[in-house]
């Protein structure tokens, strides 16, 4: 169930992330304070991956115990 979860949240970050990445190298940003807030955007959304990779790493380690 968590395993579930976490996938189909992993791909909603990871799909958000590439397309304001796409928006960056496409040039979609009008002013440097766009570039940096969308720059920001796709930093915290990797942290959060991040996050949300290492909690399930954990949960599966103490399942597994």
């Amino acid at each position: 169930m968590i395993t579930v979860f976490s996938d189909r949240l992993r791909k909603q970050i990871r799909e958000q992330m590439n397309n304001y990445a796409d928006d960056v190298a496409g040039g979609a940003c009008g002013t440097f304070d766009e570039y940096k807030r969308l720059c920001g955007v796709i930093e915290g959304l990797a942290i959060a991956e991040r996050f949300l990779l290492d909690l399930c790493e954990k949960v599966e380690k103490a399942d597994d115990d």
